[in-house]
């Protein structure tokens, strides 16, 4: 008897609801939609019975499976609804992707990089011994440890271990890894400390001719200090006009230098010149603890 009635209640709360449509304004798709997820879910409903001596029988309906409809049943049997909560949209969650083979333990890669630096500490400096060092280090990898082997490279560069930067460096190129602006500089820079004129030329023959457009101001800086620490006048000439054809502006430090040659050459009009179209107007100097901006023509003495 009780089961009758619930079902009887059901029924006539699903028809008040669908009736009640008309008066809300909801479009025939949307009451279509929402009858068909009451006469599913309605079903899984709590009623509760409240009994009274002085009033009617009151059923109240609360949906436990429905999320953003509130249902209620007043004393005459029709079905009270939160206009609010049928107005809104369901909202999708997305789905979370998963990478099986991706790894992101960035944290364990420093930890990496200093396991790799006491390695080749251990090693003698023949190429063969840390070439295959550095091959069994990846041997078990599912992926190039990129973000270990870039930390190891910062390691050893800070403690001008140059020798190991340059294999380190030879080693990663060879695996077509690392063939970045900041790997490039970094070993350009040990070829300097280790007195490799020769292979710093050909490496950036290289660059060059495969980064032609895309070579940044830094490796240019880079290539011009280390011509200058070589004293090599003329190679610095050839690659500030590289910089010209590529439309590259100097920083003031390579403007600095660019003049100092011209001047070691004898070409002082060409000093000027470049002086004059790269120079700074200004300039930062410390005068009693505090930064002090000043025009450089004042300081041309010291510049050259």
């Amino acid at each position: 008897m009780l089961e009758k009635s619930r079902n009887m209640m059901i029924a006539c709360g699903v028809n008040s609801f669908c009736c009640r449509f008309s008066s809300l304004g909801i479009s025939q798709v949307e009451k279509a939609e929402v009858e068909l997820l009451l006469r599913s879910r309605l079903s899984n409903c709590t009623i509760s019975f409240l009994q009274n001596a002085t009033r009617s029988t009151i059923f109240t309906a609360k949906a436990l499976k429905v999320p953003h409809v509130k249902c209620s049943l007043n004393h005459g049997g029709e079905l009270l609804t939160n206009s609010k909560a049928v107005g809104k949209k369901t909202i999708k969650v997305g789905k979370r992707e998963h990478h099986l083979w991706r790894k992101r333990d960035w944290a364990a890669s420093g930890q990496k990089a200093l396991g790799l630096v006491r390695t080749l500490y251990g090693l003698p400096k023949e190429k063969e011994a840390v070439y295959g060092a550095l091959d069994k280090w990846i041997a078990w990898e599912t992926e190039f440890p990129l973000v270990a082997a870039a930390k190891a490279l910062r390691i050893l560069r800070k403690r001008n271990q140059w020798k190991l930067v340059i294999q380190l460096a030879k080693w990663m190129l060879s695996k077509g890894q690392g063939a970045t602006m900041g790997t490039y500089d970094t070993l350009l820079l040990a070829f300097d400390m280790d007195q490799r004129v020769d292979e710093a030329e050909s490496l950036w023959n290289m660059i060059l001719h495969v980064h032609t457009r895309s070579i940044s101001k830094r490796l240019f800086s880079r290539m011009i200090s280390l011509y200058d620490h070589h004293s090599m006048q003329d190679k610095i000439i050839e690659i500030f006009a590289d910089m010209e054809e590529l439309s590259v502006t100097p920083d003031q430090d390579t403007v600095r230098r660019v003049a100092h040659a011209f001047q070691k050459l004898g070409q002082e009009d060409k000093k000027k010149l470049v002086l004059k179209r790269y120079k700074s107007k200004w300039k930062y100097i410390h005068f009693k603890g505090e930064r002090v901006r000043v025009r450089t023509d004042v300081w041309d003495e010291d510049e050259a």
